[in-house]
This record gives C-alpha cells, structure tokens and sequence, in this order.
C-alpha cells in the first residue's frame, strides 16, 4: 500500500473509458447525422438485435429510459389498479416508483444482508399475507444476481410475473444461467454511470415471450402497431437512434470493462481481507456467478465519519442507499413503521460505496484502502 496523500480517485470518472473510443462514437453519430434516421432508425433496431444476442434472450426493446422500461414491462403484465407488486425496500426509487404510476400498490419486502437483494423468505411470507399481488420485482442491486430459483417457485406457484430490475447488472449470472432470461420480462438501463453506459438516457427490456415483446414495442409508441391505430394505451418511450448507434459501439468493450471491474472488486478484497478493518467488504454469494461490481459497496457503522474522511483525501463514494423505501415521505401512508423492514434500514446506515469503475489507475486502489486503514487505525 502507498502513503501518497495528493491522489484524487473520484467516484466514477468516465473519461478513461470513453476517451479510447471517442473516434469509434463520432463515426456512429455522423452515420446517424447522414441518414437522419433520428427516431427507431437501423441503429436502434441492430441494437436491440446485438442486445438480444449478447444476453441470450430472444427479444430486446429499446425504450427511453430504465424507468420506463420497468412501468412498460409492468403494463405488458397486465399490472393495474388494486393489483399488488413485490418489491425490495433497500433499491432505487425507480422500481416501486413504476408500481405506483400503473396505479398499483408495492409491498416493500426485505433483504438478504449479504447480497443486498430481496429475501426470498420474505417473498414467501407476503405471499400468505398479501393476496392481490400480481407481479414481483426481483432487483440485481449492485452488479449481484438475486436468489431466483425460489423467488421463481415462489411466483410461478402464486401465478405471478416475475420482471427482472437489471439495471444495474447486465452480464451477470446466477448459478452461471444469465440473467435477462430467468423470468418473464428483464429490464435496463444504459444510464451514464452504468456498465453499459450511454451518452444519456436509455433502456430496454428483454423478454422470451412473441406476444409480449410485439406487445412491448407498442406500447412504446403509444400502444400502437400500425400508424394512427392505437390498439393499447401506451405512451411515447422511444429510445433515440444517437444513444443506440453509441451504446451499439460501446458493448463491443463491455466485456473488458466488466473484466476490469472484476479485477478491481478482487484487489479490494485482497487488501481489505486481511487488513482487520471494522468493515464488511462484499464478496459474491455463491449462487452469484457472475458479479459484474457496478458498485463496491462496504458496511460499516461509522459510515458518515468514513466519508468525510474520505472526502478529505480526494476519494469519492456515494451512499446507495441512505433511505428505504418503506420509509420514503411518499409511501409513509402506507403503513411501514420504523424497524419493520430492519435489514433493509441498516443498510441504508451502513452503507458506503467506493470507487470501482474500469478506468481506475495503478495504485487507486491501494490508496483507498490506505485512507480507510488511516482512518480506523489510529
């Protein structure tokens, strides 16, 4: 480890990532300039082939952001008014957000405190508790694949629709099966920060099912499969042709920069394993095959001092996240006392994620973790 005290390692910087390729990226969107295809143009539907190969799925559709494609994959399952949706408590807003616009309710649900992701324990108590639920949302928070073989059982005997929330895990696998296959529907997100990263606002869901994918692709245009014959109430959720023509350049580097993430979620765990520290340092559960680190999230109680500290160093983290849903202003009215969902609340204490981004240089890391030994070490 190094002493240097004049590193700055951000968060996330996405310059060393996107800076190789820039040459690549300003061809594609000259290419879309030429064509003036602007919206659903050959860009968007090469892309959602190249998706769909690359995730082993049969079908992949393009929509404007990872929010949407969660509500669009909700209304393709016929989710409504009175209807329930499960959902983990400890995710980002997105995923009950899109419960709530179909005019739905969520049951927020808790977590396993290893992987962050829904209990499937929980899952089985709602189930007996919780009779109008209708779909559930197993989220891969974190780069790590949920327990989906008994949150599977659990659905498939409750007759509910499994949506996968990948946002943040493409290429991951779960007991080396990919994920975006495993229930009905998949969704994601090419936010900037993501693996799979655009210039902006995008998504996708990914199903196996014809109807639901012709399904799905009407719904993004305003339920319509045919010009000025709206067969469905949808809404406008198209993904631009720019954003597809440069993601369709950057998966071509994905599965380096997911190497390189891999690489650097073993280094922490190398220096931090037998450093001592009081903290958590996660490692993959063993049904995670294929963790694929879009963030490096550590526990400790003295989270908040740990950041300040860090700060103070030059080193980035964010707290993912500081609020459970359960406990979020906008769903107080539907019950949850405080405690009632405790794994999820003592994440949301605990939790500090540290930079673990591919374009990380020689010795960031090594600095990080000597900022963290400083710091409790004393």
């Amino acid at each position: 480890m190094t002493s240097e005290n004049t590193r700055s390692v951000p968060l996330l910087d996405l310059r060393p990532q996107n800076e190789p390729i820039r040459a690549e990226i300003e061809a594609a969107v000259a290419r879309v300039f030429e064509s003036q295809y602007f919206i659903l143009g050959p860009d968007n539907r090469e892309f959602e082939r190249e998706m769909a190969a690359w995730l082993n799925v049969p079908h992949a559709i393009g929509c404007a952001n990872g929010s949407d494609a969660i509500l669009l994959a909700l209304m393709a399952a016929g989710v409504g008014p009175g209807d329930e949706v499960a959902v983990p408590s400890f995710t980002f807003f997105a995923t009950a957000g899109a419960v709530s616009r179909t005019g739905a309710t969520p049951v927020f649900l808790d977590i396993d405190p290893v992987t962050f992701n829904l209990d499937p324990a929980a899952l089985d108590e709602a189930a007996r508790r919780h009779p109008r639920i209708k779909a559930v949302i197993p989220v891969h928070l974190f780069g790590g694949a949920a327990d989906m073989d008994p949150i599977l059982t659990i659905a498939a005997r409750q007759g509910w629709s499994v949506i996968e929330d990948g946002a943040q895990s493409i290429g991951a696998t779960y007991n080396h099966r990919p994920c975006f296959s495993l229930g009905q529907m998949a969704t994601l997100s090419f936010f900037p920060s993501k693996n799979l990263g655009g210039f902006g606002d995008a998504g996708m869901i990914t199903t196996a099912d014809d109807a639901k994918a012709e399904l799905l692709s009407a719904l993004r245009v305003h339920g319509s499969r045919e010009k000025y014959k709206h067969e469905w109430i949808g809404f406008n959720s198209r993904l631009d042709t720019l954003q597809s023509a440069i993601l369709r350049v950057k998966l071509r580097h994905l599965n380096e920069w997911t190497a390189a993430r891999q690489r650097n979620a073993a280094r922490y765990q190398e220096l931090l394993t037998p450093a001592g520290l009081p903290i958590t340092a996660p490692r993959a559960a063993a049904s995670q095959t294929g963790h694929v680190w879009n963030q490096f999230v550590i526990r400790t109680p003295r989270r908040d001092q740990l950041k300040a500290h860090l700060a103070a160093a030059g080193i980035g983290s964010e707290i993912y996240y500081p609020i459970a849903l359960h406990r979020q202003p906008c769903y107080l009215d539907l019950g949850y006392a405080e405690g009632s969902l405790p794994e999820s609340e003592r994440a949301c204490r605990e939790v500090l994620a540290l930079p673990i981004h591919s374009g990380l240089r020689d010795g960031d890391i090594e600095y990080v973790c000597d900022a963290m030994a400083r710091f409790f070490i004393k």
